[in-house]
């Protein structure tokens, strides 16, 4: 993204509706409603841009439309748009425009982080790469080129290996190898997923590096002039062995002693610093083994998917508030509850088309469990991991303690049964001339 722009003037001139906030998401985006919620509990006037122009949610077809997959042009369109209606505060809800939004807060003189540091946190490849610059540890690690023969490329690495796309989320294209041909079926069986991608690099590139062992933890947090303050740190109680790496259980508060979980802040806090990430949200996934936390990525964004309602659990109000109110300047009030709670991401069990899910109220009447929601409809087609990357609903829970959470959400898990029926794709016959 080559152009610059100078700061639109008079941009933090206040609103007599309120704060204004420019929201910057995929149309498809889970966290858009998450948004407009929170923005109307807090008088907060949120403006949606994305590519919507036919949406029937009235917010977002009412918005800025733009086509992300042209940041330049996408970054003209918000500019021109502000000098007519200021914002006070721009706000990125995916990985997808992250970036986008650090050069259109740029522009606008607001509040953000470095687009290089945006970058670096949506590129695999270019993190590895800034921890390793800082001094921080990482497993060995090499970019392979996919035009080019993949086993020379990796000399010096031993296996267990991990192959990863340079920039896709949810854990889609993440695959463990233990043998050179099972790394070689891996690159064959990312491919394709690559191919929608605009980004040549991203299109070309894949990141492999040695396997962690160890338990993954995830920490959410928000940066305050590179200072951090956690909000949650949550347990992934299921083990993420591979060869796939689906995550299913969040629980928190964690069961890990204050010493790790100091630990995992601490180096949280100095990813973020080699990232250059030094303001909003974000997201960091990490495993301990043998006294280390080794950072395995750090998202400049929220939690994905429903999973932000936990942490009206243990900040007392909801992720999107405390994402806008920090924003727009507001101080971040916390006001953590007793007691435990939890997530399970409703995994695929394979794939086929949904028919039905079978023990719903079985699920919803187990002690605990305060909301079960079934995000797919039947007849949809299902794809489980490494192509997939969406899940088909969650559970959420409530307890006592994270051991009663945990039990709630296996107990509930165990209640229902996805009825699925084969896929049958019919090829087009060619006809041969006799």
């Amino acid at each position: 993204m080559r152009r610059r722009h100078e700061p639109v003037a008079d941009a933090q001139q206040p609103s007599a509706r309120g704060p204004r906030v420019l929201l910057i998401a995929p149309h498809s985006s889970y966290r858009i409603s998450a948004y407009y919620q929170a923005a109307r509990r807090l008088g907060i006037d949120l403006v949606v841009a994305c590519r919507g122009k036919y949406s029937l949610i009235p917010e977002i077809s009412s918005g800025i439309h733009v086509d992300l997959d042209n940041p330049e042009e996408a970054l003209e369109t918000i500019v021109q748009h502000a000098r007519q209606e200021v914002f006070h505060a721009v706000v990125a809800t995916d990985d997808a425009t992250v970036e986008l939004a650090s050069h259109v807060a740029g522009a606008l003189g607001l509040s953000h982080n470095p687009p290089s540091a945006a970058r670096i946190a949506r590129r695999k490849d270019l993190a590895r790469l800034a921890l390793v610059r800082a001094g921080l540890p990482v497993p060995p690690f090499r970019r392979i080129d996919l035009s080019a023969p993949v086993e020379a490329q990796l000399e010096g690495l031993e296996y267990p290996l991990v192959v990863k796309p340079l920039a896709l989320s949810a854990s889609r294209g993440v695959i463990r190898a233990d043998t050179s041909m099972a790394l070689a079926v891996a690159c064959r069986r990312i491919a394709p997923l690559l191919t929608q991608i605009s980004d040549p690099e991203e299109r070309r590139y894949l990141l492999v590096e040695g396997f962690i062992p160890g338990t993954e933890f995830a920490l959410e947090g928000m940066l305050d002039d590179g200072a951090i303050r956690i909000l949650a740190v949550f347990d992934k109680p299921d083990p993420l062995e591979g060869p796939y790496f689906e995550e299913t259980y969040y629980v928190t508060p964690s069961r890990l002693p204050a010493t790790v979980q100091d630990a995992i802040a601490l180096r949280v806090e100095d990813a973020c610093r080699a990232y250059g990430l030094r303001q909003g949200p974000i997201h960091a996934e990490v495993r301990v083994a043998s006294g280390e936390v080794w950072v395995l990525e750090i998202a400049a964004r929220t939690i994905g998917g429903d999973c932000a309602r936990l942490l009206s659990f243990g900040t007392g109000q909801s992720l999107e508030e405390l994402v806008l109110r920090q924003a727009v300047g507001e101080e971040i009030q916390i006001c953590p509850r007793s007691g435990a709670a939890g997530v399970l991401m409703i995994p695929v069990p394979g794939a086929g088309v949904l028919r039905r899910v079978e023990g719903v109220m079985a699920a919803r009447k187990v002690a605990g469990i305060e909301d079960l929601v079934i995000a797919v409809r039947e007849g949809y087609e299902l794809v489980p991991l490494p192509e997939g990357g969406s899940y088909l609903g969650f559970v959420f829970a409530l307890g006592e303690s994270p051991e009663a959470v945990e039990d709630a959400l296996r107990k509930a898990h165990a209640c229902l049964n996805f009825v699925l029926a084969p896929v049958w794709h019919i090829e087009p016959s060619v006809t041969r001339n006799a």
